[in-house]
């Protein structure tokens, strides 16, 4: 699938949708670096993507730059919060505590 989706980009194609395929395809098949390259671009291309703002942290995550994987996660939350999807909020909220509690951090996930 991620083949298909390279050509796509390579005839001229490019949308946040495409670029959203691109990173999960990286991501899944553990190129965390390739999928960060598109998911960011994505974000660019749609800041209110908040699916991709959720992979895009997970990428950053997997790479070892947490204060990234945090701005992403961050925010995409304004993302999901700007057009009501709840469950991505969520899902970011819980990805935010795990990474605070990962660091030894007991401020609260949106204080400072």
């Amino acid at each position: 699938m991620r083949e298909s989706l390279e050509k796509m980009l390579a005839k001229g194609v490019d949308n946040p949708l495409l670029r959203f395929g691109l990173g999960k395809a990286w991501l899944d098949e553990g190129n965390s670096a390739e999928a960060a390259v598109h998911l960011a671009v994505c974000v660019q291309q749609d800041p209110k993507y908040s699916a991709a703002w959720k992979l895009l942290g997970k990428a950053y995550q997997l790479q070892g730059d947490l204060p990234a994987a945090r701005k992403a996660w961050e925010d995409g939350m304004v993302a999901a919060q700007a057009h009501g999807d709840k469950q991505a909020e969520k899902e970011m909220t819980v990805f935010l505590k795990k990474l605070d509690k990962a660091a030894g951090n007991a401020d609260p996930v949106g204080a400072g």
